[in-house]
């Protein structure tokens, strides 16, 4: 390769152009890219700060803006020729600049190295992330909240270990989700808040010997401050790390509801009824309705939690400040991201949809002993029991319940009597579900004026 075909970016220093392998391994266009309007942005608060500072002239300065401005509509309108030799986006732009307004394209690069105008852009770019992503959290919440509201007081069963347990309301089912997404969009915004500092001006990593006011650029560009230290500033991806653990714990919640639709959806349970947009049929059983959109986000949780350990690892050996291994900071990022953000979508449009069959329920919560607690808790209560006592005879009724073949209410006072001469006919005041769920009025608890209460309180704060 001739030295004609050097990088005209960087490569004063070099006399021969890199390898061809090595232009392929140390490009990084095809997925920073998407980069362009936060690299666009920061170029215009850098030039325009350089031209306030006197460091370039007014002219030079508004020469830069039109140009950046000019290269923004290309970009919009498909109508950029993106060059691969150029290695990455913020080389692609600026070679273009040079193609509109000539030499003076050159001076835009004053004080600024590649290092803290990727970490810039990075950031800028999470920071658009974390707002879109709270976005979709809280329409997923949301429409949560508005079906625990409708189905406040419809009963099912509770389970612990897969087993049933206590009776509970489909709304309160709901809810817990709706709480676990809500930590999941203060997560996000806590790591909006700690990322959204600038590291422009920071150059390659000790600063820049050129009178430079960092505060305007970090408040042209929403940044709440300039970063402190400028070796941290071009090394830290610790806000990528961050976003990305907000994210998997995310999707993690997505996963278990995922899971659980499939579960409920299944005619072994019949508790909910996939609407066909969210389902797909088999291409040899044409009885099946397969929950292919649950499991696509039950699996996606994968890719996400993956990317997050692939960062970790790119950064647990690095010494400062930048290394070239940073360019894989990336690729996972946008991956995550992009998957997290659909499958929300996905999920809000199918939890939107999904049917639950209320009988069914009901009808599951009822003949699984879910009451056996409220039982335990009447002979504590109106008996005086030690809980141990309680515990043990109402495990003897249980099994008799299961010998005959019968619930817990159907079971004869005078079968009763005889595992425990105490009880009386008023135990069967607490052995129906519906009675069991109104009983639940401890804070947080799943009696349906509360239920609704938190609905209701829900939908406020998320509209």
């Amino acid at each position: 390769m001739s030295k004609d075909h050097k990088n005209k970016m960087w490569g004063g220093r070099f006399s021969t152009a890199p390898a061809d392998v090595m232009l392929a391994f140390n490009a990084s266009l095809d997925f920073d890219k998407r980069l362009w309007q936060q690299d666009i942005a920061g170029s215009l608060a850098h030039g325009a700060m350089l031209a306030k500072c006197g460091i370039i002239t007014k002219k030079q300065g508004a020469s830069i803006a039109r140009g950046l401005k000019q290269i923004q509509k290309e970009i919009a309108a498909g109508k950029f020729v993106f060059k691969k030799e150029l290695e990455d986006i913020h080389m692609n732009i600026e070679s273009r600049l040079h193609e509109i307004i000539g030499a003076d394209a050159g001076r835009l690069h004053t004080a600024r190295s590649r290092n803290d105008q990727v970490a810039t852009d990075f950031r800028l770019y999470l920071r658009d992330g974390i707002d879109a992503l709270s976005a979709h959290i809280q329409a997923l919440a949301l429409v949560l909240a508005k079906k625990a509201q409708t189905h406040a007081s419809d009963i099912m069963p509770g389970f612990t270990h897969l087993q049933i347990a206590q009776p509970i309301t489909y709304g309160h089912y709901l809810l817990a989700y709706v709480e676990m997404f809500s930590r999941d969009m203060a997560r996000l915004s806590d790591a909006r808040a700690r990322l959204n500092e600038s590291p422009l001006g920071a150059a390659a990593l000790a600063g820049t010997a050129f009178a430079i006011d960092r505060k305007q650029t970090a408040k042209a560009l929403g940044f709440s401050h300039p970063m402190a230290n400028s070796i941290d500033a071009v090394s830290s991806r610790d806000f990528a790390i961050e976003t990305l653990s907000a994210a998997s714990i995310c999707a993690t919640h997505l996963s278990r509801l995922a899971e659980e639709i499939v579960i409920f959806a299944s005619p072994a349970y019949g508790f909910l009824t996939l609407p066909d947009a969210f389902s797909t049929g088999s291409s040899i059983m044409p009885q099946k309705r397969n929950p292919d959109a649950a499991e696509l986000i039950r699996a996606k949780s994968g890719r996400i939690i993956g990317a997050l350990t692939g960062l970790l690892v790119v950064m647990k050996g690095l010494p400062l400040a930048y290394s070239k291994d940073m360019q894989e900071d990336k690729e996972g990022v946008f991956d995550a991201l992009d998957n997290l953000e659909l499958s929300l979508t996905a999920c809000t449009g199918m939890m939107a949809s999904i049917a639950p069959n209320t009988d069914i329920m009901h009808k599951a919560a009822s003949a699984g002993f879910a009451t056996a607690t409220d039982l335990a808790d009447w002979l504590v209560r109106e008996i005086g029991m030690p809980f141990r006592e309680a515990h043990h005879i109402t495990g003897a009724l249980v099994a008799l319940a299961e010998k005959q073949g019968t619930t817990l209410s159907d079971i004869d006072l005078t079968a009763m009597q005889q595992i425990d001469l105490r009880i009386t006919k008023d135990v069967y005041s607490v052995l129906d579900v519906k009675k069991s769920v109104a009983s639940r009025q401890s804070l947080g608890g799943t009696a349906p004026k509360l239920v609704k209460r938190a609905a209701q309180q829900w939908i406020k704060k998320l509209s």
